[in-house]
């Protein structure tokens, strides 16, 4: 039988997140961008301004979906990304690389907050909010599977025909224009004709809210250490290490599959020992930063097992973080405006660290970035996590009578 109503709008946004997070050409963009005569410092000057633009486009694609709708928002993403991923097939120069990734940022950035939002508001009208977790979590998985089947064969695929996997990521993005377009239109649409002065007032709340409850501020710090380690050793790293270990590139979208595996596998049992949510976040940042060194220091086998493990953490490490995140929120008024806010400070830090990053590269320096980058990141992890605790105690000695 047919699914309609509201099994049928939860399987086309399953669908849709499916095809527009299927990027194949990630774990060989490094290699396809050199065979076009891109140095290492141009590369990762594409990945500093990728950054920058998502910071820059958070907020004014946030509004656009306020105004507009989350499924207009949604169509215009898809949109973005399919031309996105042409560029690269046409234009192989420094520009149109750069294009291409500008066209990225601006689509993750028009679907970022409209999904969650189009899918909250399709369960809570239905009287189903307190589901979402469990349908977002679906959607995530489905997209994770998709990875881990598909980025095993992109390495052959870009040997045999070196535009393939940009070629094929497009045919993904078509079918999410597809999918967007079939979208239930009942409950897709939030707009607001006052969305500039709901803006204004929100960030008046977030900054307010910070002043009052000081202690969101190291929990953001701790999310910050995390994931910027996390996405410039995922992606801007990845190739750089496995083609200093000797790993063909024709192997790389099979080490990127395994390592999507294991981080699946770390989000599935975040709570893995017992202790607070504090001692878990440090627990797996020194687990990562222990993972990096050996990545770095060690040989072929050694590299790949300690990916892996990298992986495993950051899964470990992102549901715990982010449940932090909300719970240092009291208000829930400005929680998704907070969020962003980290969310753009993180992006931010990536930026200039991916700027950096370049150089070390060039010079054959990896692994003594990995070991500063780690060490980093334990520290910062831990410092948050100290004076994390201390606030919360002080808010609370201020609360009780």
């Amino acid at each position: 039988m047919r699914a309609t109503g509201p099994e049928r709008t939860i399987r086309v946004y399953y669908a849709f997140q499916f095809f527009f997070s299927l990027l194949l050409w990630v774990p060989v963009f490094y290699e396809y961008q050199r065979r076009f005569g891109l140095s290492d410092a141009r590369i990762f000057r594409i990945q500093s301004l990728y950054y920058l633009a998502f910071c820059l486009a958070e907020i004014p694609t946030g509004l656009l979906a306020d105004r507009f709708g989350s499924r207009a928002a949604m169509r215009a993403g898809a949109g973005t990304l399919l031309a996105a991923n042409l560029l690269p097939v046409f234009w192989t120069s420094y520009a149109g690389f750069l294009l291409h990734f500008l066209f990225i940022a601006a689509a993750r950035s028009l679907i970022s907050g409209a999904a969650s939002a189009y899918l909250y508001e399709h369960l809570r009208s239905r009287g189903a909010a307190a589901q979402y977790k469990r349908y977002e979590g679906r959607a995530r998985a489905l997209g994770l599977a998709g990875k881990v089947v598909c980025w095993g064969a992109v390495g052959y695929l870009m040997e045999w025909k070196v535009a393939l996997p940009y070629v094929l990521t497009a045919v993904s993005s078509a079918i999410a224009v597809w999918f967007a377009w079939r979208l239930d239109p009942a409950h897709a649409r939030s707009a607001n004709k006052t969305a500039e002065t709901m803006l204004m007032a929100r960030f008046s709340g977030v900054f307010a809210t910070i002043r009052k409850h000081p202690a969101i501020v190291p929990v953001m710090f701790q999310g910050i250490g995390i994931f910027v380690l996390a996405r410039i050793c995922q992606v801007n790293l990845f190739q750089p290490i496995l083609l200093e270990k000797g790993i063909a590139n024709a192997h790389h979208g099979a080490v990127m599959g395994l390592m999507t595996l294991f981080e699946a596998l770390g989000s599935w049992r975040p709570d893995l020992h017992r202790a607070s949510d504090r001692a878990r976040i440090v627990s797996y940042t020194v687990l990562i930063a222990a993972s990096l060194v050996v990545t770095g220091y060690g040989g072929q086998v050694a590299a790949l097992i300690g990916l892996c493990v990298f992986a495993f953490g950051v899964g470990l490490s992102t549901p715990v973080q982010m449940q932090m995140m909300n719970d240092a929120i009291p208000d829930s008024g400005v929680r998704a405006t907070v969020l962003s806010l980290e969310s753009i400070v993180d992006r931010a830090v990536c930026a200039a660290v991916a700027a950096v990053v370049g150089g070390f590269v060039a010079r054959g320096e990896i692994a003594r970035f990995l070991v500063l980058s780690s060490g980093a990141a334990v520290a910062v992890v831990t410092a948050s996590a100290y004076f994390s605790a201390r606030r919360s105690r002080a808010e609370g000695s201020r609360s009780r009578p």
